[in-house]
């Protein structure tokens, strides 16, 4: 005897919910490296600068570096990557980082130790929990709408970490 026709449909849209589900938490983890992967070279490129050890030519130079060494990736240019400095600059601040982590400390019993010998581990945590969750285009349109770091922390939506 044949299944009928509705529970056949039923499995089949269950198939499809499955296929829907696995893609969306795929583009999630890759969102999420991604986004540790700009604060990282951020942080890299804001420390040579820094430093003074680079300057607006090394960056440029790296940009085409990036360029001639993998052609098809896409927001390594000079522009990009001082967007991924000023990334870094403004999530690695120890007054957003200490104000975010304590609020979420507090609105999600999220233990975190509020000792400055540990900034560089909230600094990741905070990176990987939170700044991970939102799209990297967000990201930029927060940096470009805000004027400085009172403002970037307001913008963050607060949400549960997983």
């Amino acid at each position: 005897m044949a299944k009928p026709i509705t529970s056949t449909l039923s499995d089949f849209h269950q198939v499809i919910i499955m296929i829907k589900d696995a893609r969306n938490r795929a583009y999630s983890k890759a969102n999420a490296e991604l986004v540790i992967l700009y604060f990282n070279i951020g942080k890299i490129v804001s420390e040579k600068v820094l430093a003074g050890n680079w300057g607006d030519g090394t960056v440029n130079d790296l940009a085409d570096y990036i360029a001639e060494k993998q052609p098809l990736l896409k927001g390594f240019n000079h522009r990009g990557l001082y967007r991924m400095k000023q990334f870094y600059e403004v999530y690695s601040d120890e007054q957003i980082v200490s104000t975010l982590l304590t609020k979420l400390q507090a609105d999600h019993n999220l233990k975190v130790s509020p000792v400055v010998t540990q900034l560089e581990s909230s600094i990741f945590t905070f990176c990987k929990r939170i700044l991970s969750k939102i799209n990297w285009t967000h990201h930029l349109l927060i940096l470009s709408k805000t004027k400085g770091i009172e403002e970037n922390q307001h913008s963050l939506p607060i949400m549960k970490p997983s």
